[in-house]
């Protein structure tokens, strides 16, 4: 079962871009999204936030022009518990404590992101044990 209280925040500064990953989460379930399109929406975001985004997916083109760490501001942002950068000139994975972030060429497809969104929101094992109604029945008819 997913986790529908998620928050995932999009940066990236082309509107198509946005939109595309934004539909791909829809289709794995994913609704509580916020697509930004400059750093200082993304900072602002991040600085106001009540509660912590858990994924944010951002072009590194966000920051191109800019002279700002992406990386150090991801580690150092506490509303940030995960963070995937693409549109980098190489690949990078990089696993920090607590958080997830992973470095790409390119904007992530739909099969990354289902595969991603498994290592940030794991099914339960609890989730697939189902207890049938009869089975029920019977330990109650032997309790009483």
């Amino acid at each position: 079962m997913i986790n529908k209280t998620l928050r995932i925040l999009i940066a990236d500064p082309q509107h198509f871009q946005r939109l595309r990953i934004e539909r791909t989460l829809n289709h794995l379930g994913y609704f509580r999204i916020a697509p930004v399109q400059s750093f200082d929406e993304l900072e602002a975001l991040t600085q106001f936030a009540g509660q912590p985004f858990d994924l944010l997916i951002v072009s590194d083109a966000l920051v191109d022009a800019l002279d700002i760490d992406l990386d150090g501001f991801c580690r150092g942002n506490p509303t940030i518990r995960h963070a995937l950068v693409y549109d980098r000139p190489q690949t990078q994975w990089l696993m920090l404590p607590k958080s997830l972030q992973v470095s790409l060429v390119g904007p992530p497809e739909g099969e990354l992101l289902k595969n991603l969104m498994a290592i940030i929101d794991p099914p339960s094992p609890r989730r697939a044990l189902q207890v049938l109604p009869w089975l029920r029945g019977l330990s109650r008819a032997r309790g009483g």
